[in-house]
């Protein structure tokens, strides 16, 4: 059993920086891939990033290459989303999601890859 709960969340101009954390409860938080997905109002939960339990592997959606980094401390079972350049449509509810067994991008995407999800932190990004 893996407990996510996620924080760092809030309000930011645009252009400007947040870094989201996503901490693990449970001593097999390294054998699991770690994602971010996100949930806008009216709209479906949509993948972002995820990185390899080793941290080797990283994938980002084309709406945020460039400008959302994903990094993992195994040594403190987090997760990171570093959000720079943040524009409005980056306004969401920010879910981290942990999967156990996945290879290769596409078995990444979808949400019913994954075996745990937290509540969500919120990002509120303004004009």
């Amino acid at each position: 059993q893996v407990q996510l709960v996620e924080s760092g969340g809030g309000l930011v101009q645009a252009g400007g920086s947040l870094r989201l954390s996503c901490a693990a409860s449970g001593r097999t938080f390294s054998s699991y891939a770690m994602g971010w997905f996100r949930q806008a109002p009216g709209k479906d939960r949509e993948f972002v990033a995820v990185i390899s339990w080793s941290g080797h592997m990283t994938y980002y959606s084309d709406s945020v290459k460039g400008r959302f980094t994903i990094s993992r401390d195994n040594a403190k079972n987090t997760v990171y989303l570093q959000m720079n350049s943040l524009k409005p449509e980056d306004t969401a509810v920010y879910y981290c999601g942990a999967v156990a067994d996945c290879t290769g991008y596409g078995c990444y995407l979808p949400l019913q890859t994954y075996d745990y999800f937290g509540q969500g932190t919120q990002v509120t990004v303004s004009s």
